[in-house]
Formats: structure tokens, sequence, C-alpha cells
């Protein structure tokens, strides 16, 4: 069974994790019956093993990791594949794939450029 793990940095700041949690709920929505979790790198959890152990428990074979930072820097090209390659040597027969990180992504740069352009001040 196919999951998503959105693969997050972390930060001291609970309400930081927000928007993942509503990235979760947005596709639950659409798929209840998706598999999806947050694994962070630091400073919060689920941690990415803790993300990924959950998914395993609920019976994903395959985890497509999505990267909620703007650009691949050495968190992604680095630290992300270490993790990936751990996980799958610890959960016999997981694949594990990583996608671009979303600020790399043509729509989602489409959606940011339209937000831009319609941005009002913030109260």
């Amino acid at each position: 069974m196919k999951a998503i793990l959105l693969y997050g940095h972390g930060a001291r700041n609970p309400e930081w994790a927000r928007p993942f949690h509503r990235i979760r709920d947005a596709i639950k929505a659409r798929d209840p019956r998706a598999l999806v979790e947050p694994g962070f790198l630091e400073l919060m959890r689920p941690t990415f093993e803790e993300g990924v152990a959950c998914l395993v428990e609920q019976g994903a074979s395959e985890i497509v990791v999505v990267p909620i930072f703007m650009a691949a820097g050495s968190h992604v090209k680095k630290d992300l594949p270490q993790l990936a390659a751990n996980a799958m040597d610890r959960h016999e027969g997981l694949v594990i794939e990583l996608a671009a990180p979303v600020g790399e992504v043509e729509s989602v740069l489409a959606a940011m450029a339209d937000y831009a352009l319609d941005a009002k001040p913030a109260n």
C-alpha cells in the first residue's frame, strides 16, 4: 500500500507544524483512505522514523516522501536520502521514494505567484 510522508525541518514553536497538519487534513478530505503522516528532521515529533513507522504500522509498503521545503538544500540532498536508506534497512520490503521539494514544483510556484499578485496585508 502506498503512503505519503510530509517531511519538514521542525521548529521549537509547535505552531510551526500547523501547515503540515492542514496539508494532511486536505489530503484525507480528498481521499479518506490515504495514509499520510508528517515526519520532522529535528526539534519536533513525530521524527522522520516515527512517521515512517506509523505508516508501516498502518500497512504501508511504499512511501513517497514529500519535502515541504522551498528548495533542495542539505537537509533534502544529504539528510533525507540517508534517513530514507536507514528506514528501508529497518523495515524489510519497504520502498521509499523521494519527491521534489514543494518549492521546486511548477504548480506550487504558480500558486505562490498568484497569491503574491493578490496578496493583502496580514492583520
